[in-house]
């Protein structure tokens, strides 16, 4: 069998109505030049419309029209290929979109309840409730229906009935009730009517049968229009007057009688009855492992394997599935050819991949917080930190942020999830005397306790073995947890919730358990326990904790302060050895900054001082001796951070105008109104409070507007903007030459100062990037070194850091095996601010000298590294030659240096 293409490197690509095929047809030339070898796509099969990310797809087997049609999508596909490029493809097994009206699976379920053939493929409970919740609604069902939103509709083309909530949602009536809206004044649709209520009697073939009328219905009204006003006459009878409740009584009664249940958005918290993607209710979890699904679902994906379109997949939210091991080995058993995959998987600080996952590796959120983090300065964190207290009046740790963030989840967004499973481990404790008399409300407070304290963001129990001893540890530390979190239960709960959740209450014969019901649950509670970590610790927990935001990333570890050179090197040797293929990532459209927004923050851990000064002067200056409790201090100090680490740079080194500002403003407006919702701490989705929201926003403008301010701002800035420009260097050019796959995210070749999703997702300027490339190969051709200081001076302008992204790659492409196979070894480092690798394949060498900590000002004129041999510097062009090489030398024009062998 054929092995798999590896990329050599990627470029991410962001899909969406405004950028289709077309757009990226055109970039094909461009990505060619940059030297990557595979565009890293988006998901763009058929999504929701309007859908600017992709991840609520309606329909695995189609290409999302808004995109572009067939042939938009085979010509895209053929340029890429003509200029070298392959693609992989971002695919999302775990859910779909669902509302509004263009999921036919989820109208199906709608339509006929349990009965539907795609109601197993859906992950309903329908023990836990008659209907479906469908909580779509922006205020009380009451509310809706009597305002006249809730509108019955006759799709006369079809010969069907659906109510229809805003003109948005499709809720199909039910065919057998067509009788209740046809009535009995129209003999040719009394007949039909009573022809529908009859269908149950045609099982099997009741949908086929309800098609048949449907289609004998639109058939009749077509041709004759006394029927066609009977009709409609029906549908205005029941129908009411918006402002009067009383008028919607018999569409009320028809309701109530359907398969599903409109309400209000708020209440899935307490009544949902499907997996939702998270606490988003138009997401809903897809039962994967099921065989028929699975092939329904990859059809499309498996065809573009097989005739060569697309190299890899990236399976998104690998750990929403029930079973990802069995997902992805089924994966490779049925797909068409060998290919590269990889997984979206976060892993805690002292996780590792699962080593039986038949995967090259993560998507590189654990790189990212790595190479982010060797870059920040330990030695800053506890001035950094008392600043931080003594500003806020936060005391709590970050630890306890997390717990309670994750509770608080439980508690309100995500409670029913809780409680389903608390009914379904009341089934199983019931049969046995020993367990009879746990209820749910004790076995629901101890899976939270649990849940809570889970060191992971899931464990990985199944059905085909038993727990791997990372699963037990883990479990063990979340009991544990849980017992000294709810000391008031009886320890004999968690000594059964512990059994249950390895499924060790099956391990032997005769039980008295189902060995079916115990292994369900415990890896149902897994897929509980990945959504509560991630809204619990992303989207809560990381707005709340505003200590140094540089940290507070996706895969990140806020309270682990810095990465040492060890801590560096060794999760480096260990990719090269066990994942040398995984991706790596330094932004993402999940990350909650930009790459080089981080790398500006990273400073100020070098001079927590000075930035404690800056803040109670900025803080003085913008609220006064008198600045009240509102907004509170945290939200300010994450404003400030943002504000800095943001700010748009002008190529000519001036302030910003007026019209920048003012759309900077806007981004960061909208930054801290997500930030202070995800925070739940003054505001939140639900219910904002935009009193408290205007308040903060109100900060934001005066900083903008106020020239005093901007005085006193823009200096600090612009020093801090310089000294992140190094660590944006370095952590580039670390991400191109350690052991993986680079990921380019779309235009983060240049400067990436974006803020939170939807701002990372902003169009992006290709032509500029196209027209600077061009010129810097120039530039360099005619003088390397030249080149480089120029673009140092000008280094506002971003065309710095394409270059070094540009020569990088195609050192990469010249010398694949050195980087695809090459091992890793860390070299001395003379210094702790230096680090310093190698790398070799054969006859082919690399050497890389990166400095750290810029605000330090080192003074490299004594440090030497032992080296023989000749070496070529790749950005300048200079030769350098053992058997010592000076620092000075090497880190003379950039921060970092890396030398091929001649």
């Amino acid at each position: 069998m054929s092995e798999p293409v590896i990329p050599r490197a990627t470029y991410r690509l962001q899909f969406h109505k405004d950028f289709g095929f077309a757009d990226a047809t055109r970039l094909a030339p461009y990505l060619s030049r940059l030297g990557v070898s595979h565009v890293y796509a988006s998901p763009y099969l058929k999504a929701r419309p309007g859908s600017s990310h992709g991840y609520d797809i309606v329909d695995h087997a189609a290409l999302n029209p808004e995109l572009g049609d067939e042939s938009a999508f085979r010509a895209m596909s053929k340029a890429f290929r003509e200029h070298g490029l392959g693609q992989i493809l971002d695919f999302v097994p775990n859910h779909m979109g669902v509302g509004g009206a263009d999921n036919p699976w989820w109208l199906d379920v709608l339509e006929w309840g349990s009965d539907s053939d795609y109601a197993g493929w859906f992950d309903i409970d329908w023990n836990a409730r008659r209907r479906l919740l469908v909580p779509f609604l922006g205020d009380q069902y009451g509310a809706v229906l009597e305002a006249g939103q809730l509108e019955l509709r006759f799709d006369a083309e079809a010969g069907s009935f659906a109510v229809w909530a805003y003109g948005t949602h499709k809720l199909p009536i039910t065919p057998p009730h067509y009788g209740r809206v046809l009535g009995e004044d129209h003999p040719a649709l009394e007949r039909l009517g009573d022809a529908f209520a009859g269908i149950s009697d045609w099982r099997p073939r009741v949908v086929a049968r309800a098609r048949d009328l449907q289609a004998e219905l639109a058939a009749l009204v077509r041709r004759d229009p006394s029927a066609r006003a009977a009709v409609e006459d029906a549908i205005a009878r029941l129908n009411g007057k918006a402002g009067q409740l009383a008028s919607w009584r018999d569409l009320d009664a028809l309701i109530q009688d359907q398969h599903w249940r409109a309400a209000h958005f708020r209440v899935a918290a307490d009544d949902i009855n499907y997996r939702r993607f998270f606490n988003i209710n138009e997401l809903a979890g897809l039962r994967m492992e099921l065989p028929e699904l699975f092939e329904q679902a990859h059809r499309l994906v498996f065809d573009l394997l097989r005739d060569g379109t697309l190299d890899g997949l990236r399976i998104d939210h690998v750990d929403g599935l029930l079973d990802p091991k069995g997902y992805l080995q089924r994966l490779r058993d049925k797909a068409p050819r060998p290919f590269y995959l990889v997984v979206e998987k976060i892993l805690a600080r002292e996780e590792h991949l699962r080593p039986d996952w038949p995967v090259q590796g993560t998507t590189g959120y654990e790189f990212a917080n790595l190479v982010l983090g060797v870059l920040v300065d330990p030695q800053g964190e506890s001035a950094l930190t008392r600043f931080y207290e003594d500003f806020t009046g936060e005391r709590e740790s970050f630890a306890e942020i997390v717990q309670d963030s994750k509770l608080r989840i439980m508690r309100n967004e995500m409670a029913s999830e809780l409680a389903m499973l608390a009914q379904e481990a009341v089934r199983i404790a019931i049969q046995t005397p020993r367990t009879a008399d746990f209820t749910r409300n004790i076995l629901q407070r101890g899976l939270a306790a649990i849940v809570a304290g889970f060191p992971v963001y899931r464990t990985y129990v199944d059905a085909t073995s038993p727990p791997t001893d990372a699963d037990r540890q883990d479990l063990s530390h979340a009991v544990a947890a849980a017992r000294q979190a709810e000391p008031d239960l009886d320890p004999s709960v968690f000594d059964f919730l512990h059994r249950l959740l390895t499924a060790d209450l099956v391990a032997e014969p005769r039980s008295g358990f189902s060995r079916h019901a115990v292994q369900r649950l415990a890896m149902r509670v897994q897929q509980y326990s990945g959504p509560i970590m991630a809204k619990g610790l992303e989207d809560t927990a990381f707005y709340r904790y505003n200590r140094f935001v540089a940290l507070n990333e996706v895969g990140g570890h806020p309270d682990h302060f810095g990465v040492s050179p060890a801590e560096f090197h060794a999760g480096n040797a260990e990719r090269a050895k066990d994942w040398p293929q995984a991706m790596l990532s330094t932004s993402t459209h999940d990350t909650k900054r930009g790459e080089d927004t981080r790398a500006r923050l990273a400073v100020l851990a070098e001079m927590p001082e000075e930035w404690a000064q800056q803040v109670r002067r900025w803080s003085a200056m913008l609220r006064g001796d008198a600045p009240g409790r509102t907004p509170d201090r945290n939200d300010e100090v994450l404003f400030y951070q943002l504000l800095l680490g943001a700010f748009p740079v002008q190529p000519d080194g001036a302030a910003p105008d007026a019209g920048t500002l003012a759309d900077f403003a806007t981004r960061l407006e909208g930054a801290m109104v997500k930030s202070m919702r995800e925070a739940k701490r003054h505001s939140n989705w639900a219910a904002p409070n935009t009193t408290y929201e205007d308040a903060m926003l109100a900060l934001v403008r005066k900083a903008l507007a106020d020239q005093a301010f901007l005085a006193d701002f823009l200096p600090f800035q612009d020093r801090i903007a310089r000294l992140g420009l190094d660590n944006s260097l370095v952590q580039t050019a670390l991400k191109l030459t350690l052991p993986g796959v680079p990921d380019i995210y779309q235009g983060a070749e240049m400067w990436d100062l974006s803020l939170v999703d939807p701002d990372n997702r902003r169009p992006v300027d290709f032509s500029s990037r196209e027209t600077a490339l061009a010129e810097i190969r120039e530039a360099m051709q005619r003088d390397a070194v030249e080149a480089a200081r120029t673009m140092r001076q000008g280094w506002r302008d971003g065309r710095l850091k394409l270059a070094l992204t540009a020569t990088l790659l195609a050192h990469r492409r010249a010398n694949s095996a050195l980087y695809a196979e090459g091992g890793y070894q860390a070299l001395d480092q003379p210094a702790d601010n230096l680090i310093a690798f190698g790398r070799r394949h054969g006859e082919a060498g690399l050497m890389v000298f990166a400095a750290r900590f810029p605000a330090r000002k080192a003074d490299w004129s004594s440090v030497n590294v032992a080296a023989t041999g000749r070496w070529r510097d790749l950005m300048t062009g200079q030769v350098h030659e053992g058997p010592a090489l000076p620092m000075a030398r090497l880190l003379a024009e950039l921060p970092v240096s890396v030398l091929e062998a001649l």
